[in-house]
């Protein structure tokens, strides 16, 4: 990216922060921070492709501290402790995370048909799938992964904590249970297929 290109990216962000701070996510718009840089439209989106392109990289420093606890931070978050104890406190801290910065992360968030492909997301799916591999759960990973990322959508504990008042402390115990139901039922699952569920019968 050229030098003024990176200037220009840098007072757009700028503005963008300002117009957050002063009126709310909702009220930032491609035409209020186009306003506020004293620059046209046309550049926003060409920087960004849309508003939650902005918002995302609004977004960008905190969802980059976040990715490096769990992915070269200490453990049991990040490396070094066994897989069930990282996916537990990856939950945890990601509880925190999207709960902390709810309305930039609601607001950023892609339109449905692209909402499950967004990189943030992709880099959430393969931890939680890489960790359960690690643990020998058995069974359909794939599934079991979407199934353990559902219960971190944003959406939900906006909706979980913030409509329905749930204390965060109960959202964590709920992912530490779901965790411990999803590998326990996957390797019954697959114990089953292999027909070790049932007791030998007596000769």
């Amino acid at each position: 990216m050229r030098a003024d290109a990176v200037r220009n990216r840098a007072r757009l962000l700028q503005a963008a922060a300002r117009l957050v701070a002063e009126n709310g996510v909702e009220h930032v718009t491609m035409d209020a921070v186009a306003r506020a840089a004293s620059v046209g439209k046309g550049t926003v989106f060409r920087h960004f492709g849309e508003r939650s392109g902005l918002l995302l990289a609004l977004l960008d420093h905190a969802e980059q501290a976040y990715q490096a606890s769990f992915l070269t931070g200490p453990p049991p978050l990040g490396p070094g402790a066994p897989a069930l104890d990282r996916l537990e406190a990856f939950g945890v801290a990601t509880i925190g995370y999207l709960l902390t910065h709810r309305d930039l992360v609601l607001a950023a968030t892609p339109p449905p048909d692209r909402r499950f492909s967004a990189p943030s997301v992709g880099v959430r799916r393969a931890h939680i799938a890489g960790l359960l591999r690690e643990t020998g759960t058995e069974g359909d990973l794939e599934l079991l992964t979407e199934s353990l990322l559902a219960y971190l959508d944003p959406a939900l504990l906006d909706h979980l904590v913030h409509r329905r008042g749930m204390p965060r402390g109960r959202v964590e115990a709920g992912w530490r249970n779901l965790l411990e139901i999803a590998t326990n039922a996957a390797d019954g699952v697959t114990r089953g297929a292999r027909g070790d569920q049932h007791p030998a019968h007596p000769t």
